[in-house]
């Protein structure tokens, strides 16, 4: 690798450590600067898990004061996470390269609809509980589970706007800020890297010099993406998971 393309994947791994903090889809800024640089897909889909696990880590710290209180809700989504990203993993290995290229962009799709609608949707959700004299569970119940560990399956394979995902399921079945709810996603995004990671070390063949760049990026950007994500008002954020959403649907429908 030359000076130059170290520089680039450097600085993907700095674009990607701050999206990933404040929305997700980093991987579509590191995973094809990798590819342009002669790198397999796979060799560079599992270094790029790799070095984006320390910007997750250093995201997810960023937003510590946001988890106040979420102890046992992050336990459960962990193991469901956990549990996900390791399968997504093995898939990623066992599985044709293009296996998901056809449901993913509807994927997304669905996700930022709920993202646009969650906040009609969840009013409308509250009234009918009210109406009914019901309450809604405080961690999402068996649904958000459910969702939870698909989106960690998808995060292990290949993980493109895996956060959009999170957000979009969260939001809609926890009455939770979006902060709240951007910082339990970067803890659960952490632990699906380095799931993924820690099997793909035992498994896979890394490209070390681009995990170091990587990593080194992403730890900056997530630090940098936490101070910027925390001042932006729900409304902005909400915009923001929209387009980065947009971006990889075109993205990847465009491969």
């Amino acid at each position: 690798m030359s000076i130059w393309e170290a520089v680039a994947v450097l600085a993907a791994g700095v674009g990607a450590g701050t999206i990933n903090t404040i929305v997700g889809s980093g991987t579509l800024i590191t995973f094809p600067v990798l590819l342009a640089f002669g790198l397999p897909p796979v060799t560079a889909n599992v270094s790029n898990t790799l070095g984006l696990v320390p910007g997750s880590l250093s995201g997810a710290f960023g937003y510590r004061r946001e988890l106040s209180g979420q102890r046992r809700r992050l336990l459960r989504f962990g193991i469901t996470a956990m549990l996900g990203g390791l399968g997504g993993a093995i898939l990623l290995l066992a599985l044709p390269s293009k296996a998901f290229d056809a449901i993913v962009p509807g994927l997304i799709g669905l996700a930022l609809v709920l993202v646009v609608v969650q906040p009609t949707l969840a009013a409308r959700l509250r009234a009918r509980r009210e109406r009914n004299g019901t309450t809604a569970h405080p961690d999402g119940g068996v649904a958000l589970l459910v969702g939870l560990l698909f989106a960690s399956v998808y995060g292990g394979y290949f993980g493109a706007a895996q956060g959009v995902i999170y957000l979009s399921l969260m939001g809609l079945l926890l009455n939770e800020d979006l902060q709240r709810l951007n910082a339990i996603k970067n803890v659960l995004a952490a632990i699906v890297n380095g799931v993924a990671a820690v099997f793909f070390l035992f498994v896979a063949t890394f490209d070390w010099e681009a995990v170091a760049l990587i990593a080194l990026g992403s730890t900056l950007g997530g630090v940098l993406g936490a101070k910027l994500g925390r001042r932006l008002p729900p409304l902005a954020l909400r915009a923001l998971i929209v387009l980065v959403g947009l971006v990889a649907i075109v993205q990847l429908l465009r491969k």
